[in-house]
């Protein structure tokens, strides 16, 4: 028969350090998935800031070559 204390290897015995133990994961997780979230959001404002760079500049130029030459 195992002892009852071969499952309790590991698990702090004081109530501060188990409820530390216990929540730790939970916000190192959150942690990741909210860098994560701000990486994709700043990657994407990154993108549509350049993408409406790049479209100001297109429709410069496409106002330029369409320009009536006897103006």
């Amino acid at each position: 028969m195992v002892s009852i204390r071969a499952y309790d290897v590991g698990m702090p015995e004081s109530f501060w350090a188990n409820a530390i133990f216990s929540v730790t994961p939970t916000i190192l997780l959150g942690l990741v998935f909210w860098f994560a979230m701000r990486a994709i959001i700043r990657a994407d404002r990154a993108e549509r800031q350049t993408f409406t760079e790049i479209e100001a500049e297109e429709r410069a130029r496409f106002e330029k070559l369409n320009a009536d030459p006897h103006e």
